[in-house]
Formats: C-alpha cells, structure tokens, sequence
C-alpha cells in the first residue's frame, strides 16, 4: 500500500482593512491578507506606505475605533486605524466657529437637562 503524499498545510490567512489619513480630506484603505496570530505591527509592516519615516512606533493605532498597542492581536476583519496628530484643540475650534457665527451652536442631539414641562 502506497502512502499518500502529504501536501504542506497552507496557513490559514487573516483578512483586515487598513485604514490611514495621510493628509486632512484624505482617506487610504487598503486590505490585507494576513498569517492568523498577526499583530497590528505586522500589518502596518504589510503596507509601507502608510508607516511615517519616523517608523510605526510614532503612531497611534486603534482597531475599531479604540486605541491599542502595537502588539494586539488581529482577529478576521478587524479594521486597523491610524491616527494623524490633532492640527487643531477641538475645543479652540468651537471657539472659533462661535466667534465667527456669533451664537450659540446648539446640538439636535443633546437632551434639554431639567428643561421639560410637567
């Protein structure tokens, strides 16, 4: 009886999306095909584009929204988000924008606290 001859395993690839901002209005995506147990790291390693001169350990990194360190765990489909530095203090914005319109800017989405009639 012959033995079969075994082929070797591929590894089981891991999808995720790579999402950077390289400049203000601009947005990069890029899919990733991945060994399972990758890091962030290995995947912004995966996309040399994205990374700045000063390297991946300059950036904040999130996934799904939430910061994580570079030594996270990507499961399938995770989205891997790079984030540029503030140019501008969100509150001096606001600031701003009130000076320039001259009242009040007022949220739809904020409850009117106490302000309800009985």
């Amino acid at each position: 009886m012959a033995c079969a001859e075994q082929q070797p395993e591929q590894p089981s690839l891991l999808r995720v999306e790579l999402v950077w901002s390289p400049q203000a209005g601009q947005v990069c995506q890029r899919w990733l095909e991945l060994p399972q147990g990758s890091t962030v790291l290995q995947a912004l390693n995966a996309c040399p584009e994205c990374l700045p001169a000063e390297g991946p350990e300059a950036l904040k990194v999130g996934v799904w929204g939430r910061l994580r360190p570079l030594d996270t765990v990507l499961r399938p489909r995770d989205r891997v988000e790079i984030y540029r530095p503030l140019t501008v203090d969100p509150k001096e914005a606001r600031r701003q924008r009130y000076r320039d319109r001259g009242e009040r800017i007022v949220s739809r989405h904020r409850p009117l606290a106490g302000k309800t009639q009985r």
